[in-house]
């Protein structure tokens, strides 16, 4: 199975893909529901005593986290899909045209002219076995074999989709956690979710810097700098 992976992986390169699918999506997941978070942290703090049903907030970001799910994974789906579709058939393409290249003309109508005899003498031998022997001829359905380039393109089509979809849900889920441990998010909640939020940020940052060989340091300022534009702009509009 492994062997198998390893393969298909060379074939269609797809665990790049899937990384950088995984490190963008988890990112916006995260973002959007920093967003949501921040419209009941600027709630709360009109409230008189400074507090919110986690409940709201759960609902409302699992309610987005799922919808980021089945839109990463469907529309990543059928995008993938086609785009292999496409290259593989390009790909067929480029390879009919060398052979035609190769291929000279005398020896291919030469090449027919055998094989139209060879088709002559077989069916003649087979009426005659008929004849003899009495038995029909079954209809025998040819099944289609897939290509390994076929099979690795839907395994590729499938792990992509699913990092798709599924790196925005777990973005989007792990920002709720301090919601989950207490029925009443007060101030302190909220303020751990923003340090969870950054943590990761930092996290992906330094992930980023040591794939792309950068400063690790960069990384994480520009995205930091995202981070706090959100804040302010959401924290100005809601307030």
């Amino acid at each position: 199975m492994i062997d198998k992976v390893r393969t298909y992986a060379d074939i269609t390169d797809f665990l790049s893909i899937a990384r950088r699918y995984f490190i963008n999506n988890f990112y916006d997941g995260m973002l959007t529901v920093l967003g949501i978070i921040l419209g009941f942290f600027i709630s709360a703090l009109r409230g008189s005593q400074h507090t919110m049903d986690s409940y709201l907030v759960l609902l409302t970001g699992f309610a987005t986290s799922i919808s980021m799910f089945v839109s990463g994974l469907s529309g990543s789906y059928i995008s993938e899909k086609a785009e292999l579709r496409k290259l593989k058939l390009e790909l067929d393409k480029a390879m009919v045209l060398v052979e035609e290249e190769q291929k000279n003309e005398a020896d291919i109508k030469s090449e027919n002219e055998e094989i139209e005899k060879a088709m002559i003498t077989v069916n003649l031998h087979r009426k005659n076995e008929k004849k003899k022997r009495g038995i029909k001829n079954p209809r025998i359905k040819k099944k289609k074999v897939k290509t390994i380039q076929e099979k690795a393109e839907r395994f590729a089509s499938i792990i992509v989709s699913l990092v798709n979809g599924g790196a925005p849900f777990i973005g989007g889920t792990i920002p709720l956690i301090p919601f989950f441990l207490t029925e009443q998010a007060n101030l302190s909640t909220f303020i751990h979710s923003f340090l969870i939020i950054f943590g990761c940020i930092v996290l992906l940052g330094s992930l980023i810097g040591f794939i792309s060989q950068e400063s690790i340091f960069k990384n994480i300022l520009q995205m930091l700098a995202a981070f706090g534009i959100t804040m302010v702009i959401s924290i100005l509009l809601l307030h």
